[in-house]
């Protein structure tokens, strides 16, 4: 089935006196809106509350029968006529009604009930329970589906019922595979993992960023499905396996094909209901999926004349204070100091098919304190986030520390002889004491959700606040890292805003617990020059005021050199060097180091041209010009 949706841009004009705010129309609301959902509802519910209503507004009951009127034509009693038993076709019309319905949601219900949790918790976790269920799955997926209901409706006799739970159970694999493709295409994506950074449980990150990928698909399915349940269960009773004490369209519909000659309408009617009934249920699949994932609309309020004059962002809260360093009671008691962070000898390798395994850190060791800043510096491939994944707790599942331990003030998240991040105990500190600053910023707000929702969620379930007071300290946030409007930032969604402010949203989202570590993986790598200076100097003013320890993982060393106070340098997974900035900058000891510094631009002579200029004269070039249009004698002599 297609999943594309219309999307439609509404530009927000820039008028005088109005602001454009970010409001999402409820899903009734843009449903109602659309022709095709207006025709399903209607049709859906008039269906709907005929078959509610049934009792009272069929003339009789639905197996009353009169045997003088056999096959009668419609008069004013009975206004569709009767069946060749003399049953009035209208009343069995509507009790009908309730039976296929209900059945058919039935179906509906147990699939959804075993395919949609399975499909997420295996599209979320994988391993070993993905690799059973696609096990029971195939099982399911290899029975002839229609044997099977025969072989139940013989078993257990003519039930609508339970033919409509096996039906049920043997669908449930179409729930179980959309559900965990779609999971399995956002499980990796970057707003989940600062979701999880952030201190969010695993059911609450399925709930909030998962299952809204997931519900636009179920929906449009279930729609199939329940229209696939009155198909099937009509088809049966049909071919004469139904209950025929039971008024079901299934069994009006087999009556009218025995009598067609006789009387024709016996089996137009039913056949109606069914057509109607199933095409209004695809239609309203269609319709919420496009009110589901419809684009956002942009809504302008006027302001009001008495705040004209004041910033919406205006708080009067005070500014943040420097918190004084939490010590562990052992090291207060010992009357010694340790760490924040200690990584000792840490090695971190991915098992390979053969057998071996492949080191991607080897023997890592370092340590940051509090109101320090630390550098980890090396190429692409050096190992430099793989070391910082450690210490969050963030790598694949198929890695393994191979060596090593790993420290936060002074209790083990990896002791000694663990292959494996302890989460259980990451989990107490990840959000709340250890944060994280994501590069790609974009790419790590959830775009279903405005961006004062994914600041103010975490702030609630960390610090056990008040949504309430949670909204005022993100607003307080979002002023202290310099966004001039918070209210219209906080009420806006991530494609809304500029790649610098979405990272300062990522900053203050950082720091809203109150961490004492942050870890910036290449936190201006997607920004552009002019906001890399910026976000530096608000990540060290921050850093200063707060006395908070930073792990700034990057390749560039001139983000070191304006913002870290000590600095390692890793090379194909080792620690090659580590000092403070200022003699690693003046005196760098390992020729690495030393290439790195000089990849550095600053202080270089510009270069004019990248490789040497061709012999003889350039083609289509005045004589008295260069190619770039310049004096040659201004021109300096190329850099090879």
């Amino acid at each position: 089935m297609s999943d594309s949706v219309e999307t439609a841009a509404v530009a927000a004009p820039a008028l005088t006196g109005q602001s454009g705010t970010v409001v999402r129309s409820s899903v009734m609301r843009r449903l109602l809106r659309n022709p095709l959902g207006i025709a399903s509802l209607v049709i859906l519910g008039s269906i709907a509350l005929l078959a509610i209503f049934a009792p009272v507004l069929a003339p009789f009951e639905e197996n009353f029968a009169n045997i003088a009127k056999t096959l009668a034509a419609p008069d004013s009693v009975n206004i569709l006529g009767t069946d060749s038993a003399g049953r009035d076709t209208w009343s069995r019309l509507l009790f009908g009604a309730q039976l296929t319905l209900l059945s058919a949601l039935l179906c509906a219900g147990v699939a959804i009930a075993i395919g949609l949790p399975a499909g997420l918790i295996a599209g979320y976790y994988a391993g070993r329970f993905e690799a059973v269920s696609n096990w029971v799955v195939s099982i399911l997926m290899s029975l002839p589906g229609l044997i099977v209901l025969l072989t139940i409706r013989a078993a257990f006799g003519p039930s609508v019922w339970i033919s409509m739970i096996a039906f049920g159970i043997l669908i449930s694999p179409s729930y179980f595979r959309l559900t965990r493709t779609a999971v399995q295409s956002v499980r990796n994506e970057l707003y989940v993992d600062a979701a999880r950074v952030s201190g969010l449980s695993d059911l609450s990150i399925i709930a909030r960023h998962i299952f809204s990928v997931v519900r636009a698909p179920i929906i449009i399915q279930t729609a199939a499905i329940a229209g696939v349940a009155i198909a099937i269960q009509s088809g049966l009773e049909f071919l004469g396996l139904g209950d025929p004490t039971k008024a079901t369209w299934g069994v009006m519909l087999s009556e009218g094909f025995k009598n067609v000659y006789l009387t024709p309408t016996l089996l137009l009617w039913p056949a109606l209901a069914m057509a109607l009934t199933i095409g209004g249920l695809v239609l309203l699949g269609n319709a919420i999926r496009d009110a589901l994932e419809d684009g956002e609309k942009i809504k302008h309020r006027r302001r009001r004349t008495s705040s004209a004059g004041t910033p919406a962002g205006s708080t009067t809260a005070e500014p943040a204070k420097a918190r004084p360093s939490r010590k562990s009671v052992a090291a207060v008691e010992s009357g010694t100091e340790h760490h924040l962070v200690k990584v000792t000898h840490l090695g971190v390798g991915y098992p390979q098919a053969d057998g071996s395994v492949k080191k991607v850190v080897d023997d890592v060791s370092f340590h940051v304190d509090r109101g320090e800043i630390l550098g980890i510096v090396g190429e692409s491939g050096s190992g430099k986030s793989q070391t910082a994944f450690s210490i969050l707790g963030l790598l694949p599942d198929n890695a393994r520390i191979v060596a090593g331990s790993i420290q936060f003030d002074g209790n083990y998240t990896v002791a000694p002889g663990e292959d494996r991040v302890n989460q259980e105990r990451l989990s107490k500190l990840r959000g709340k004491r250890i944060s994280y600053i994501p590069q790609e910023p974009m790419s790590n707000l959830d775009p279903a959700f405005t961006i004062g929702y994914q600041l103010v969620t975490p702030m609630v379930r960390v610090l056990g606040i008040s949504k309430a007071e949670a909204r005022q300290r993100a607003l307080k946030l979002l002023s202290d890292v310099g966004i001039a409007n918070p209210e219209r930032t906080f009420e806006a969604y991530p494609h809304e805003v500029s790649g610098g402010m979405a990272q300062r949203v990522l900053i203050a989202g950082a720091i809203s617990c109150e961490p004492d570590l942050v870890i910036a993986d290449e936190p201006t790598t997607a920004l552009d020059v002019t906001v890399q200076a910026d976000v530096l100097d608000l990540l060290r003013e921050l850093q200063q005021r707060l006395n908070i320890g930073v792990i700034l993982v990057t390749h560039n060393f001139g983000v070191v050199a304006d913002l870290c106070d000590r600095v390692v340098v890793m090379q194909n997974g080792r620690l090659v060097e580590e000092g403070t900035v200022r003699d690693i900058l003046r005196n760098p000891k390992e020729q690495y180091t030393q290439t790195l510094l000089g990849s550095m631009l600053e202080g270089k002579k510009p270069m004019t041209m990248l490789v040497s200029p061709p012999q003889g004269p350039v083609p289509h070039e005045s004589a008295g010009t260069s190619p770039a249009g310049q004096d040659p004698a201004a021109e300096k002599e190329p850099v090879a």
